[in-house]
């Protein structure tokens, strides 16, 4: 590691920026300090970064952790890296945790910007510790003894209506990426609160793969989401990122939600994530995570890590 390796925190409750590294193969001082300072701020951005292709981002991927498959359906012409290209003229603009519809999500995101947009593209994090740590003692209370299932299922409903002109000039588009992303069926019951398994800290574990709460009427979860999703936007609890080109964003899934902003219109926006392989998570009471369908196996091994706290 060098002597200029910097961490700039950014936000009280989220964010920090990295200065003075060069990313891809890294020794092993330099992986464990960003892997730290991603436990503590949940999301890191490193700007300067051009040099960085696929065989590198994937290198860098493999000093930080286990790289996952690019995702559990959709397959990427066999490349080892995901390629996120605005389809119909926008980007993922529904609040998330990746891939929660399996039973191992990923640990964290190397999100790496290849073209952009001449303005708009943002991405927003937010803290679902934080979110987690403001609720009212009964709010945690109940969260902590909550499960919601989580699964796949293409919702049409949530496309964002900005896209939908382009989406109806093109819905062959639409209908091949929705058919591969629900080619195989997940569906896994998590806790609504997680123990991280690194800090110990509590993280609502929720976002748009949610389909219900278990246990209760649909009005009911409906209604109990929406408390605990709310919470978790807060502006107090968010940090939005301008991206430039060679610019990197590394976050702690386990941790965060994050969200894509589809303003930039017919523009083309170009992004390469790479996922690190993750834990089943826990419940506070204990309870691992159940997959209810789908074998996630062929995506991720299950890398649990050692707890940085007693």
């Amino acid at each position: 590691m060098t002597n200029e390796f910097r961490v700039v925190k950014l936000g009280e409750n989220i964010g920090a920026r990295i200065d003075g590294v060069r990313l891809g193969e890294l020794d092993t001082e330099t992986a464990a300090a960003i892997n730290t300072a991603v436990n503590t701020h949940k999301v890191v951005f490193i700007r300067g970064q051009q040099h960085l292709d696929d065989e590198s981002h994937y290198a860098l991927a493999e000093s930080l952790g286990v790289p996952t498959t690019p995702h559990p359906t959709l397959k990427f012409d066999g490349s080892k890296v995901m390629r996120l290209e605005s389809i119909a003229g926008g980007g993922a603009n529904q609040w998330h945790t990746d891939v929660t519809f399996v039973d191992r999500p990923p640990k964290a995101s190397i999100l790496r910007a290849v073209e952009l947009p001449a303005y708009g593209g943002t991405t927003t994090w937010a803290s679902t510790v934080a979110a987690y740590q403001q609720l009212p003692q009964p709010l945690q209370q109940l969260a902590d003894g909550l499960w919601a299932m989580h699964n796949n299922a293409f919702d049409y409903a949530q496309v964002d209506p900005a896209k939908l002109a382009a989406i109806e000039a093109n819905p062959e588009a639409m209908a091949k990426h929705a058919n591969e992303f629900h080619s195989t069926h997940y569906e896994t019951h998590h806790p609504v609160v997680r123990v991280h398994p690194e800090t110990g800290e509590r993280a609502l574990l929720l976002g748009n793969f949610v389909k219900a709460i278990l246990g209760v009427n649909g009005a009911e979860s409906r209604a109990l989401f929406q408390i605990f999703q709310d919470r978790i936007t807060w502006l107090e609890n968010t940090i939005r990122w301008n991206w430039e080109l060679g610019d990197v964003a590394i976050w702690d899934n386990r941790a965060t939600q994050h969200y894509a902003v589809s303003d930039y219109g017919k523009q083309r926006r170009a992004m390469h994530r790479i996922t690190l392989a993750g834990d089943i998570p826990v419940s506070v009471h204990g309870e691992h995570s159940r997959s209810v369908s789908g074998d996630a196996s062929d995506y991720s091994i299950v890398d649990t890590p050692k707890p940085l706290v007693a």
